[in-house]
């Protein structure tokens, strides 16, 4: 019976007819050689996706950098400004409130931190809070 089968599939091959199950045999090998191809341009855009999404980051990160190192600049000027600002006012005669000195301790401590945090030095500001140190004692010293 085999052998019928098998001879009787081999002359339907050398006429080159398509049986049932030979056609299907046929359309499956085809779909499997389509979803072949198919992945593989899915994968392809996947990767490239996944390229551009890396370089997306990077730029990403960059600007992000670029941001936080103006917001620190701006804190640090401002801060600065506040601190050489009282300096002056006192330096000028103003005689502030405790608790103006009070704030400016507190926002160079601020300084001092930012400063430490970003590796960066200290210039005016140093004379100027030991000016405005000084102020303070004679302030609590002398009731002025």
């Amino acid at each position: 019976m085999k052998t019928i089968l098998s001879f009787f599939e081999w002359c339907i091959d050398k006429m080159g007819l398509e049986t049932k199950w030979m056609r299907k045999d046929r359309e499956d090998h085809e779909q499997l050689l389509e979803n072949t191809k198919a992945i593989k341009e899915l994968s392809e855009r996947c990767e490239e996706a996944v390229r551009q999404s890396i370089q997306g980051d990077e730029i990403i990160g960059r600007d992000l950098k670029r941001l936080t190192d103006l917001f620190i600049d701006k804190q640090i000027d401002d801060m600065r400004y506040e601190i050489l600002d009282f300096a002056s006012s006192l330096s000028s005669g103003r005689i502030p409130n405790l608790e103006a000195f009070d704030h400016i301790m507190k926002i160079y401590q601020k300084y001092e931190k930012i400063l430490e945090e970003n590796n960066m030095d200290n210039g005016l500001v140093q004379e100027s809070i030991k000016f405005i140190t000084e102020k303070y004692h004679n302030r609590l010293e002398h009731g002025l």
